[in-house]
């Protein structure tokens, strides 16, 4: 069974720079080309992003979609391939099933694309990125990248924290090297 790197994309990939309507508002993160190349070799990856700016109104579904489709397009012009990509359009209060940290998402992965979660990885910037981690038995690191700084303080004191994208990568490879 495939194992799975499931990345939060605002803050973690690229630059959260709020809700992006258009591809030329992404900025890439530093370290993610490389990150995600040295990821690849032995992980899945997927981006699994919420999107409230689509409940909000503030974008469009079709906003979220064409901007995914930029970042799913420029990582592939680097050598790196997204298995699939991952929308939750609903605002929190919503109680819906697939906002962060509700597993929806990777169980669908572990369903479609028979993903091992408990040997799989969460990586984002904020504490829900690791919460959905465990609730499917994974294992998440929490970035300082994005809104990581301003939300250190609501993690969990065991959780995994990485300056960015790169140092997330670099703990991957080393904890699934044996």
């Amino acid at each position: 069974m495939p194992k799975a790197v499931f990345l939060d994309r605002d803050g973690t990939v690229i630059e959260d720079r709020g809700h992006l309507r258009d591809a030329s508002e992404v900025v890439f993160l530093p370290s993610a080309f490389d990150a995600l190349r040295r990821l690849q070799e032995r992980f899945l990856l997927f981006l699994v992003t919420n999107q409230s700016g689509i409940a909000d109104g503030a974008i469009t579904r079709q906003d979220a979609d064409k901007v995914n489709a930029h970042v799913v397009a420029e990582l592939a012009r680097a050598g790196v391939h997204i298995t699939d990509i991952y929308v939750c359009p609903h605002r929190r209060q919503d109680g819906c099933c697939c906002i962060k940290p509700n597993p929806h998402f990777l169980r669908d992965a572990a369903t479609r694309y028979g993903v091992d979660l408990a040997r799989s990885f969460t990586v984002g910037d904020h504490p829900h990125d690791v919460e959905l981690a465990r609730g499917v038995g994974a294992r998440g690191i929490y970035v300082l990248t994005g809104h990581g700084e301003k939300h250190l303080p609501d993690l969990a004191a065991d959780a995994a924290i990485a300056e960015d994208i790169g140092e997330a990568a670099e703990r991957i490879l080393t904890l699934t090297h044996s």
